[in-house]
C-alpha cells in the first residue's frame, strides 16, 4: 500500500520505519534539516531502534521503502492512507489541545488523496474525531491512538502492548485494514486488538497516560513520606509492589512526572471533565505541582548548607545533571527538572546544567549549560539528578536524586 506519514516526531517517525518494512511510506515534515537527515539514512531524534533500523538499511542489510519529503501535493499523491501524526501542545489559555497541525493534514489530504482514509494518531481531546469528520463533510477520517514511550518508539510499535482503532460501521473495513497492517509489520504474534467508537478510542489515551500519571505521582508522594520522616523509601516501595494487584513496576521515585505526553494529556482530560464530578483527575495534575516543589525546597535548603559548609559562604550553585527525562532521550520538553530549576532560580539559587545534547556555554531557559563534566562537578555546591548516573560516582556526597533503584 502506499502510505503518507505526516510529522516526524517520535510518533510519526517510528510508525513510517514500521511499516516501510513491507508497503510504501513517504514521510513529511516541515523541517528540511529533519527530512534530510532522513533521506541520508540518519534519524533525526534519538530512539535505539529507529537509528539501528536506519543505518541498516543504508548499509544494505535491512530493506524499507521509505522516503522522506518537505510536503506539497507530492507528499500526499496516490495515498491509500494518510496519517496524521503531528504535534498537539497543550493551550493553558483555552484548556485544549491546539489540533491546528491535524487540521492542515486533514485538509491536504482531502485536497490531494481524496480517495484516501486518513488516521489521526495524534493525541486529540475526547469528542475532536466526531466533530472533524462533521466539519470537513468527510466519512473517511479515523482515529487510532499510539502508546509509546520515548526512545523506544519503534521498539513499542514493534513488540506493540495492544492495538486500538476508532470507527464506525462505514470505516470497520477501514480500521480492520490499519490494524492489519500495523500488526503485519510488527514482530509480536497475537497482539490484543480492540475496535471501538472514535470516542471512547480518545477517551482510552488520555485515561490510560492519566493513570500512568496517577502511578507516578503515588509513589513520588509515599516518597516525600518517606524522606521527609527518615524511612528507607525503596523497603517501602518493594514491599507494596509485592502486591500482585499493585506490582513492582513504574514505581521508581522521580523528581515529577514531564516529557511531551503526561502533562498535556492530564491536563486535556482534565478539561474534558468540565461539569464533571471528579476529584482523582484533578489531583493527578496538583500532585505533580506539589512533588516538584518539595524537590526544590529540599534541594535549595541542600545547596545552601553545602555553600555554607563547603564553599565559604558563597553564591550557591546548583547543578542539573542531564534535563531530559528519559534515559536514551535527548527531549526535555515539560521535564520536570526544568520546572525544579525554575523554582531554584526564583529562589535565589544560581543553576548551571550538563547537558551534552545542548551547547555548553547556551542557556536553556535561564541556566547555563557547562558541559565540562568536571568543571561541573566543581562549581555545584549541589547536583540534582533526577535518574542517576554512576559518572557522578565520585561526587556521590552532593548529589539529590530520589532514583532509588538506580543509585546503589
Amino acid at each position: 500500500m502506499n502510505i503518507t506519514v505526516a510529522g516526524m516526531g517520535y510518533v510519526g517517525l517510528s510508525l513510517a520505519v514500521l511499516l516501510a518494512r513491507h508497503d510504501h511510506v513517504t514521510v513529511t515534515d516541515i523541517i528540511p534539516e529533519k527530512v534530510d537527515m532522513l533521506n541520508r539514512g540518519v534519524s533525526p531524534i534519538r530512539d535505539e531502534y529507529i537509528e539501528r533500523y536506519l543505518k541498516e538499511a543504508a548499509e544494505g542489510k535491512r530493506s524499507l521503502d521509505l522516503k522522506a519529503v518537505t510536503g506539497g501535493a507530492k507528499a500526499y499523491a496516490g495515498a491509500d492512507i494518510v496519517v496524521a501524526a503531528v504535534p498537539t501542545n497543550y493551550d493553558p489559555s483555552r484548556d485544549h489541545f491546539d489540533c491546528s497541525a491535524v487540521e492542515a493534514v486533514i485538509e491536504q489530504a482531502l485536497r490531494d488523496a481524496p480517495d484516501a482514509y486518513i488516521v489521526i494518531r495524534s493525541t486529540v481531546p475526547v469528542g475532536y474525531t466526531a466533530s472533524v469528520r462533521e466539519r470537513y463533510g468527510s466519512g473517511r477520517i479515523l482515529f487510532s491512538p499510539e502508546f509509546l514511550r520515548e526512545s523506544k518508539a519503534l521498539y513499542d510499535n514493534l513488540y506493540p502492548g495492544r492495538i486500538i482503532v476508532g470507527c464506525d460501521g462505514g470505516t470497520r473495513a477501514a480500521a480492520e485494514t490499519f490494524a492489519c497492517l500495523l500488526k503485519k509489520a510488527a514482530l509480536k504474534d497475537n497482539v490484543d486488538t480492540l475496535f471501538m467508537g472514535f470516542t471512547e478510542a480518545e477517551a482510552v489515551k488520555l485515561f490510560a497516560n492519566t493513570y500512568l500519571a496517577l502511578r507516578v505521582g503515588f509513589f513520588n508522594e509515599l516518597d516525600t513520606y518517606a524522606e521527609v520522616n527518615g524511612l528507607d523509601s525503596r523497603a517501602i516501595i518493594e514491599g507494596v509492589g509485592l502486591d500482585p494487584r499493585i506490582g513492582p513496576h513504574y514505581n521508581n521515585p522521580s523528581f515529577g512526572y514531564g516529557g511531551y505526553c503526561l502533562p498535556k494529556d492530564t491536563r486535556q482530560l482534565l478539561a474534558n471533565y468540565a461539569g464533571i464530578p471528579q476529584r482523582i483527575i484533578a489531583a493527578a495534575v496538583e500532585s505533580n505541582e506539589v512533588r516538584m516543589d518539595h524537590v526544590a525546597e529540599e534541594a535549595a535548603r541542600l545547596c545552601r548548607k553545602a555553600a555554607e559548609k563547603d564553599f565559604h559562604g558563597k553564591e550557591p550553585v546548583a547543578g542539573i545533571f542531564r534535563l531530559a527525562m528519559k534515559s536514551g532521550s535527548d527531549n526535555f520538553r515539560e521535564s520536570a527538572v526544568l520546572h525544579v530549576a525554575d523554582r531554584l532560580r526564583k529562589d535565589g539559587i544560581r543553576v548551571i546544567v550538563y547537558e551534552p545534547s545542548a551547547a555548553d556555554g547556551s542557556v536553556v531557559c535561564g541556566c547555563t549549560v557547562v558541559n565540562d563534566l568536571a568543571e561541573f562537578k566543581r562549581l555545584s555546591c549541589c547536583i540534582l539528578a533526577n535518574r542517576y548516573d554512576h559518572l557522578l560516582d565520585d561526587v556521590k556526597d552532593k548529589v539529590y536524586t530520589r532514583d532509588i533503584f538506580n543509585r546503589d
